[in-house]
C-alpha cells in the first residue's frame, strides 16, 4: 500500500510518501515539506501565534493535496514538541481538524524517542547489539538505549536547536557570553539524565538521526547525500569540539556556505552543535554513526507491524 506520514515538527511540516508492505522496508516515493519553524513562532505566553496557526493550517492542507495526488491510501499525521508544548495546543489541534479534517496525534517525548529508536534498530539490525540513539530536533533532544526494538530507557529534553537558538542566541554572530550561558544550560540539562543510561553499561553502537547531526557530520568531512544511503557517515567528538568555536564565530550566512548546510537551518547549527557536543561528552561517546532513518520511518514501521492484524480482522 502507499502510505503518507505527515510530520508536524518544530522546524518543518514534512509529508513523506512511501510504498510499504509488511516485512519489507518502506520505499520512499515522494517528499513534500515546508519550513514553518513553529518552535520560533511562540509568543510570550508560549502559544503559537495566530499567524503561525494560519500558516500551519495552510501547510497541512497543501500536504493533504500532495498525498492525494500521489495516491496515498492512508495518511498518518502526528505532531511533536512545538505543538505538544504550546500553551494553546488544544485550540490549535481543534482548528487544524475543523479546517482540514486532519486529526493530528501529538506524540509524547517518550513516544518520539521510542519510535526513532525503532527506526534505528531496524536500519542497523540485531548485529548492532546494545544501541544508544541521539536525535536533535527543532524543539527537543531525544536519547534512547536498548538491545531490543523497544528501548530500556528513553528520555526527551527541551534542547532542540530551534528552541535554543530563539531563546538563547539572538546575535548574528552570537555574543560570546550567550554561547557560554547556553553551553552551561545544555550540559546541566543532559547531566540530569546520564544516570538513566550509564546503569546499562557501555553501548555496542552509538547512532544519531536528524538534520542537525547530518549537517554536523557533513561539515566534519562525512560523505554528502550524493554518495547514497548506504555509505558510512561518522561524527567524532574530537571533530565536533574543533567545529563548535568555529561555528560560534560565524554568521548564519557564513554557516550556510558550509557543505551540506541548508540556509534555513544555518542559524540553528551552533545550538545543535552545542547539544551534540554536550551529549557525546557527558554520555562518554567518542564517535557515532549517522542513521538515515528517523521518526517518520519509525511511525511507518509501527503501522506496518499492525497491518496484518488489521487485514486479519477485515
Amino acid at each position: 500500500m502507499r502510505l503518507g506520514v505527515l510530520d508536524v515538527g518544530s522546524n518543518t511540516v514534512h509529508l513523506l510518501v512511501v510504498d510499504a508492505h509488511p516485512g519489507a522496508r518502506p520505499l520512499p516515493a515522494h517528499s513534500h515539506k515546508a519550513e514553518l519553524r513553529l518552535a520560533e513562532l511562540l509568543d510570550e505566553r508560549g502559544a503559537i501565534a495566530p499567524g503561525g496557526v494560519e500558516r500551519l493550517i495552510g501547510t497541512v492542507r497543501d500536504a493533504l493535496h500532495a498525498a492525494e495526488d500521489k495516491g496515498c491510501e492512508e495518511v498518518l499525521p502526528f505532531a511533536t514538541s512545538a505543538v505538544r508544548e504550546a500553551t494553546n495546543a488544544d485550540d490549535v489541534l481543534a482548528r487544524v481538524k475543523d479546517e482540514t479534517g486532519v486529526d493530528l496525534q501529538v506524540l509524547t517525548g517518550g513516544e518520539e524517542a521510542r519510535l526513532t529508536f525503532l527506526a534505528a534498530r531496524r536500519w542497523f539490525g540485531w548485529s548492532a547489539g546494545k544501541l544508544l540513539l541521539l536525535d536533535i530536533g527543532g524543539g527537543s533532544l531525544e536519547v534512547a538505549y536498548g538491545i531490543d526494538e523497544d528501548p530500556d530507557a528513553a528520555v526527551s529534553l527541551p534542547l532542540g536547536a530551534g528552541r535554543l537558538t530563539a531563546g538563547w542566541l539572538p546575535g548574528d554572530p552570537p555574543d560570546t557570553e550567550d554561547v557560554k550561558a547556553l553551553r552551561r544550560h545544555v550540559r546541566a540539562q543532559i547531566a540530569r539524565t546520564v544516570g538513566e543510561f550509564s546503569r546499562f553499561g557501555k553501548p555496542d553502537h552509538v547512532v544519531a538521526t536528524s538534520k542537525t547531526f547530518k549537517q554536523l557530520a557533513r561539515i566534519a568531512g562525512a560523505p554528502g547525500s550524493g554518495e547514497g544511503l548506504y555509505v558510512e557517515r561518522l561524527l567524532t567528538r574530537a571533530s565536533l569540539e574543533e567545529w563548535v568555536p568555529r561555528l560560534a564565530a560565524m554568521t548564519g550566512g557564513e554557516r550556510a556556505a558550509l557543505p551540506g548546510v541548508s540556509e534555513g537551518r544555518a542559524a540553528q547549527l551552533l545550538a545543535g552543535a552545542l547539544v551534540a557536543e554536550g551529549a557525546m561528552d557527558l554520555l562518554g561517546v567518542d564517535r557515532l554513526e549517522i542513521c538515515p532513518w528517523a521518526l517518520r520511518e519509525g511511525v511507518i514501521l509501527r503501522r506496518l507491524d499492525h497491518l496484518p492484524e488489521v487485514l486479519a480482522g477485515a
